[in-house]
């Protein structure tokens, strides 16, 4: 495992096999029968949990930010924030719907988990993507196999034996590897959900796998997240609005705003508002209490950050801050802000994941709105105006499974997380993330009166 702070090598982690795979698929099959049949032994193991990590955190925190690369504090809100979600879906119940009852039938719809599901959680936040899928999962009934990025493994492998004296053998089960040990959990016979977050390409890749078995999948996959500015707008407060949202944990976040439409009559305010925030952001190894931004997770995505912007450059973009790697061992890139660009270029068009914003003019608002939507990602988007009712108009325009009005990225555990188009299949949080890890059952008792009048 490489600290990207250093771009040193700190720890090993295992590389699950087949049969490594197939073990804790089995250990999870295994334990469904006995882990479903009885839901007060799991409201209470899921609070023992929600206390174990609390308790856990402050050594778990320094484990993710070695590997991770966010400020201490950062992985610590994350640990509790995980904890939360074991507490949040304890005591979460679905209930039976009653659809019909009168002297014929009774009819009622219940909903039954599904077996052994695979979770696989991305690098950016491991531990609360993981949680967001775990504590619901088994809250439904059904028992789990985790596999966390190959780049951020460390942490979750900690939760995996932190909750060994908690969960029943067999019910959670961690293990690390890359590629080909995904493979082998999206593909096993065994496993009846997965629930994916990561690239939209990979995805796809796992859709394919899921369909040859039906296996039921959730997938929370990429966005390029747009944030229309309007023109009635206080150029300096949006801009601290965006800014925090767009860069936070270095920009490495799904559902952040990526580019920013802007007026052209306030474009250069803001993209001055911008670029002094960006010149003034602090950046450093997340074990300094001063950093306000970590390094970039991997060499790969530093990389990537860099040619996009160094394409945008080469089309004609103006750097108005940054704008170049950050000399030293680890992955760092200055905050960086690019104007004079427009849709067609690559940073617009894709998804940067990374501390780099495009700022673009627009003409009018229809003009913004089309640019906006025109993506094949649709996870979230924003309208900022000092006219909230107008703002509002506009938002419910976009094309994105979630939509915000002067702020951005706002989510709690009860409001659901979900895309369209490329950016998703399924929803997470509240209710919606329970039921997405069971199925309708339907449960029609005829009356015995009218099944004797039918005699």
């Amino acid at each position: 495992m490489v600290n990207p702070a250093t771009g040193e090598v700190f720890a090993v982690a295992p590389d699950a096999s087949a049969a490594d795979v197939d073990a804790a698929v089995k250990a999870a099959h295994n334990a469904f029968a006995a882990w479903r049949s009885d839901p007060a032994a799991r409201r209470a193991a899921l609070h023992a949990a929600a206390d174990a990590l609390t308790t856990a955190r402050d050594e778990i925190a320094p484990v993710l930010t070695a590997e991770q690369g966010k400020p201490l504090a950062e992985s610590a809100r994350e640990v509790t924030t995980a904890a939360a979600y074991f507490r949040y879906y304890a005591d979460m119940e679905l209930g039976r719907q009653v659809i019909r009852d009168d002297a014929d039938a009774l009819v009622q719809i219940v909903h039954r988990p599904l077996g052994a599901a695979a979770i696989i959680a991305p690098w950016n936040f491991p531990l609360i993507i993981a949680a967001a899928k775990i504590a619901p999962a088994l809250s439904a009934g059904n028992t789990v196999v985790l596999k966390p990025s190959p780049f951020t493994p460390l942490s979750s492998l900690r939760i995996g034996e932190v909750l060994r004296g908690v969960l029943p053998p067999g019910v959670f089960n961690v293990l690390s590897g890359g590629d080909k040990a995904g493979a082998a959990m999206t593909e096993h016979p065994l496993i009846r959900k997965i629930s994916f977050t990561g690239s939209t390409a990979t995805g796809k890749a796992i859709a394919a796998a899921a369909a040859a078995d039906l296996k039921r999948t959730t997938l929370e996959l990429g966005g390029n997240d747009a944030a229309i500015i309007l023109a009635d707008a206080d150029p300096t407060a949006v801009a601290a609005g965006i800014f925090a949202r767009a860069f936070s944990n270095t920009g490495q976040v799904c559902v952040a705003p990526k580019r920013v439409y802007v007026p052209e009559k306030l474009r250069a305010q803001v993209v001055e508002a911008f670029a002094e925030l960006a010149r003034n952001a602090r950046i450093g190894d997340g074990t300094d209490p001063a950093t306000q931004y970590g390094p970039l997770n991997n060499r790969p995505q530093r990389d990537r950050v860099a040619e996009l912007v160094g394409d945008a450059v080469r089309r004609g973009a103006t750097v108005a801050a940054g704008g170049a790697e950050i000399e030293g061992k680890g992955f760092f890139y200055q905050p960086t802000i690019l104007t004079d660009i427009s849709d067609g270029v690559r940073i617009v068009d894709e998804e940067q994941f990374g501390p780099a914003l495009p700022i673009i003019g627009y003409r009018d608002v229809e003009d913004a709105l089309a640019r906006a939507n025109a993506t094949h990602f649709g996870l979230g988007g924003s309208v900022w105006g000092g006219d909230p009712e107008q703002a509002l108009a506009v938002a419910e325009r976009m094309e994105a499974g979630m939509t915000w009005v002067n702020t951005h990225t706002a989510t709690s555990f009860d409001q659901p997380f979900a895309g369209i188009k490329w950016s998703g299949v399924g929803v997470e949080n509240g209710r919606w993330g329970l039921e997405g890890f069971t199925e309708m059952q339907v449960i029609h008792h005829a009356r015995a009166a009218k099944i004797a009048a039918q005699r």
